[in-house]
């Protein structure tokens, strides 16, 4: 993308989830997303996004982590959950901006890295560039 819009500023991101040592990306179907579930329920994980940005030749790039636990799910719950659709296309199963906030015991750091774009990161990478 870069690449082909030399003049453009181009800002890319991805999110991953660590929980004991385990990655998580976005679930591969409603059998994986309950498994993440699972192994989230009732412990502390890592929410960890890379972000980069080009512009020109410069690149700057930098990652943010923040520290979610989740409470106690119930197998209920997480079904119910993983049934609304909402955990496939977020990683580690969850968005915490709408129906996972329910399971949400208490974040360290960053809570818009969690939601998906670390905000703050990137306005501090933007201010590097000079833009």
């Amino acid at each position: 993308m870069a690449r082909s819009n030399p003049g453009d500023t181009v800002l890319g991101a991805d999110t991953i989830v660590v929980v004991g040592g385990k990655v998580l990306g976005k679930p591969k179907n409603e059998s994986d997303a309950r498994k993440m579930l699972d192994l989230l329920s009732g412990k502390w994980h890592q929410v960890i996004t890379g972000v980069a940005i080009v512009k020109g030749s410069r690149v700057l790039s930098s990652t943010e982590k923040t520290r979610v636990k989740f409470r106690r799910m119930t197998r209920e719950e997480i079904k119910d959950y993983v049934a609304s659709g909402e955990p496939m296309d977020k990683a580690g199963g969850y968005a915490v901006q709408s129906g996972a906030r329910v399971f949400v015991e208490r974040i360290i750091g960053d809570y818009t890295n969690v939601v998906g774009l670390p905000l703050n990161l990137v306005v501090t990478l933007l201010a590097r560039l000079q833009l």
